[in-house]
């Protein structure tokens, strides 16, 4: 649980920094950029936990949609910290393990029942509250870019559960670095800007909170179940407030706060129905 929570507050932190970014840079380039400068720490990781035989036999074919969709998760959540701040970009994205369950009915065939259906519903209706902050009448473009983020997330999270049978956490990790990295550059050449020098303690910054993020998750999920350790994610909102307020001085909107408290509700009801079933 220790280390979910850092890794919530690591992830706060890499995300502030797309966001300081994002307002200098096109969003692809962002993307590659986190690709890029967390990479090389990756690659350690992998070769010093498994070796160069774990990185090989692997199932490329799924590998490469995991690294597709992750360009897009990317690009699209750096787009959209363009106009939001993380609290709103949290409000939407905690929709995104609703997501994982009404997808795996649909692509693995796992069975849902009532309960749960409920509980995704009801964390839908939170995002609609969430997606328009100023109860202006229409929808943001960076609000619908989050919850495209969140629905390729969920997309890679059932993957992950694929290749989970067969390839290993560390060749799951850098690879999905890899295509991130390159994919994102891809998109972003014909846009790409000089990086400017003040920028480079940012990078930096990048790679050793998104590592550090990346390694804490995988202990967590690693030593304890996941009904104790995945409501932790929902500290991130806390994080998000603070960093809003500290660095950019914004409050979030009413409705963004009772949008995430409708998601964070259902979420944990979810939970607690996957904790009574694992139990029974």
């Amino acid at each position: 649980m220790a280390a979910m929570l850092v890794a919530v507050a690591a992830f706060a932190v890499l995300d502030a920094c797309l966001k300081l970014l994002v307002a200098h840079y096109p969003p692809a380039q962002v993307a590659a950029l986190r690709g890029l400068v967390s990479l090389p720490l990756v690659l350690v990781w992998a070769l010093w936990a498994g070796g160069v035989s774990q990185l090989v036999r692997v199932r490329w074919g799924l590998q490469l949609l995991r690294g597709v969709l992750s360009v897009g998760m990317m690009v699209s959540f750096s787009f959209g910290l363009m106009t939001l701040g993380l609290t709103e970009a949290y409000a939407i994205f905690f929709v995104a393990p609703l997501m994982v369950t009404a997808l795996s009915v649909l692509l693995l065939g796992e069975s849902v029942v009532r309960a749960q259906w409920l509980a995704v519903t009801v964390g839908f209706v939170g995002v609609l509250v969430a997606l328009n902050p100023r109860g202006t009448g229409f929808v943001s473009l960076g609000g619908l870019a989050i919850l495209a983020t969140a629905v390729c997330y969920a997309l890679t999270v059932i993957l992950v559960k694929v290749l989970g049978r067969t390839d290993s956490t560390h060749s799951m990790m850098f690879w999905l670095t890899c295509v991130m990295a390159g994919g994102s550059m891809l998109l972003a050449l014909p846009v790409w800007l000089p990086i400017q020098q003040s920028h480079w303690p940012i990078l930096a910054a990048i790679a050793v909170f998104g590592t550090i993020a990346q390694y804490c998750v995988t202990v967590a999920f690693q030593r304890a179940p996941a009904a104790s350790v995945a409501p932790l994610e929902y500290t991130a909102l806390g994080w998000g407030i603070a960093i809003d307020l500290s660095v950019w001085g914004s409050v979030p909107a009413f409705r963004t706060l009772v949008g995430a408290g409708i998601v964070i509700a259902a979420g944990l009801l979810l939970l607690r129905h996957e904790h009574r079933a694992g139990n029974s």
